[in-house]
């Protein structure tokens, strides 16, 4: 990959401002340095946060990001900057889940993609989360996310 591919860039490498809100937040993409072979790219954040639209408490998940790209990988630090950014964002838990996801698939155009929302308490109860694009392709190896589900005190 030559520097070219990287010429729209404007966070990587540089120093750039937390972004209020998941609208504002701007995701990247550079080419796909393995064009028509289906591996898969995992994206885990452990400490995600967002706030409660109704009480504006925090609420907390552990979100993993399964793609298999197509032309496009996403920027990391444009993702952590975007994941980062729903820190005062209130929004239930299916609504945070989902925007991470449809914003991935509009940038990236993926050939699958899966998330998992896996989501602390509130109220006493877990809400886990969970979508895909659709099945994986024949033959790629798609390794469980194994996220242990909410246990409490054991």
């Amino acid at each position: 990959m030559t520097q070219e591919n990287y010429a729209g860039l404007t966070q990587l490498g540089q120093p750039v401002q937390q972004p209020a809100s998941p609208d504002t937040a701007r995701l990247e993409r550079v080419p796909n340095p393995s064009p028509g072979r289906n591996f898969v790219v995992r994206f885990t954040c452990p400490e995600f946060t967002s706030l409660c639209p109704v009480t504006g408490q925090p609420d907390f998940a552990h979100i993993v990001i399964d793609y298999i790209p197509r032309d496009w990988i996403v920027e990391s630090k444009s993702l952590k900057l975007f994941l980062t950014s729903f820190r005062n964002h209130g929004a239930f838990h299916e609504a945070c889940t989902m925007t991470i996801a449809e914003r991935l698939v509009a940038l990236l155009d993926p050939v699958w993609l899966r998330i998992g929302g896996y989501w602390y308490p509130r109220g006493g109860m877990p809400i886990d989360v969970f979508w895909q694009s659709g099945p994986p392709p024949d033959g790629a190896w798609i390794p469980p996310q194994e996220v242990a589900p909410y246990r409490g005190r054991g």
